[in-house]
């Protein structure tokens, strides 16, 4: 099959094309396999939402929930085995992108219960559960980068489990997030782990800034303010691309770990489906364009940029200070940041449990059908 052009040119251009979208239905008709061969796809990304609305469609779960009923399983136990199925699958599909990138890619994401969010000790036990269930090299286990989430994530590392971690807002977040990195790879060596089969991906949540800076400067009203509008989300997510650099190429900690077989913790642009119309639909994906990046799509914003996408090479290198303007700009004209961002981490965290306990009561009612 052929690859679509604007895909293989984002990819050529050194971003990873990963589909943040999971379902037993995409693997089951072999949706999920053509999205690889055809769109570049090598990694797959999931969440509480994406798992909460492929259980809710359609039967494809119904067969296995009713032998789960059967054998006494209680809710849990079976948002487990019916998840951690679907990512071994998944993992599986990917397995020759994971050879073929040397485990860069062909990775898919599964996300501790979002309950834990603010528990480190659970977490780190979830993490270690989730890793050994499904039973893959290519396996990414989500941990949010809530100030909980930091140690967990030190913590996962040094057991050589690969984290993919989201739910990041801010530029200062995400250097804490590359030193949990960093300090748990420390761990690792010194534990004996091969440093090379670790690998983490730093997830930066992109549209949701937007979303809630430019309701904000509507606020204000100001032209200044209104000029503003669809700035912050790119400049932003550019900002988090500048302290990569500069703590993976060249900073003297990741260097002593790297010739020990360390690898970089990659920037993934997360969110990156346009919630304004008014904004070009590829936004997101177009202006983020940098060389060891990810960026993690809804299908329909893959389609976009499969359709009319236009890749022009890196976008985002040498632009830190620019960006960096457009926060003065934002600062100057009475946004308050450090409010928005967290803010943004406190919905985020509210988000996914509403879809976890979504997912709760729709399986619950699931068993209690299957149970006659």
């Amino acid at each position: 099959m052929t690859q679509n052009v604007n895909l293989a040119a984002l990819s050529s251009a050194g971003v990873s094309v990963w589909l943040d979208d999971l379902s037993r239905e995409r693997l089951q008709t072999g949706n999920l396999q053509e999205l690889i061969d055809t769109k570049s796809v090598v990694g797959v990304t999931t969440n509480p939402s994406i798992f909460q609305a492929a259980l809710s469609k359609g039967n494809a779960y119904d067969d296995q929930v009713k032998e789960l009923a059967d054998r006494g399983a209680d809710v849990d136990a079976t948002i487990r085995t019916v998840t951690t199925d679907d990512v071994r699958n998944a993992c599986d599909v990917l397995a020759k992108q994971y050879e073929a990138s040397g485990g860069v890619d062909g990775r898919v994401s599964i996300e501790v219960d979002p309950r834990l969010a603010h528990d480190t000790d659970k977490t780190i036990l979830q993490a270690v559960e989730l890793w050994k269930i499904v039973d893959r090299p290519n396996l990414l286990i989500k941990i949010p980068a809530t100030l909980a989430g930091l140690p967990a994530i030190t913590a996962a590392i040094a057991e050589g489990i690969s984290v993919n971690v989201t739910l990041i807002f801010s530029v200062e977040r995400h250097r804490a997030v590359m030193d949990a990195y960093l300090a748990g790879l420390e761990a690792a060596a010194a534990a004996g782990h091969d440093l090379s089969r670790i690998h983490s991906v730093a997830s930066f949540f992109v549209s949701r800034v937007d979303s809630e800076i430019d309701s904000r400067l509507e606020k204000i009203g100001s032209q200044d303010a209104l000029s503003l509008r669809g700035k912050a989300g790119v400049a932003n997510a550019r900002l988090a691309y500048a302290a990569y650099e500069e703590v993976f190429n060249g900073g003297e900690r990741f260097g002593a770990l790297q010739s020990a077989g360390a690898r970089v913790q990659r920037p993934l642009w997360a969110s990156t489906g346009v919630k304004n119309p008014d904004y070009p639909d590829t936004l997101y994906v177009t202006e983020l364009v940098a060389p060891h990046t990810v960026n993690t799509m809804p299908e329909k914003t893959m389609d976009a940029v499969a359709d009319h996408g236009v890749i022009t090479g890196d976008t985002v290198t040498g632009r830190g200070a620019a960006s960096q303007e457009v926060f003065d700009q934002l600062s100057s004209i009475g946004i308050d940041l450090t409010d928005v961002f967290k803010l943004l981490e406190d919905e985020g965290v509210e988000k996914f449990e509403k879809s976890w306990q979504e997912l709760l009561d729709a399986t619950q009612q699931q068993l209690d059908s299957a149970k006659g």
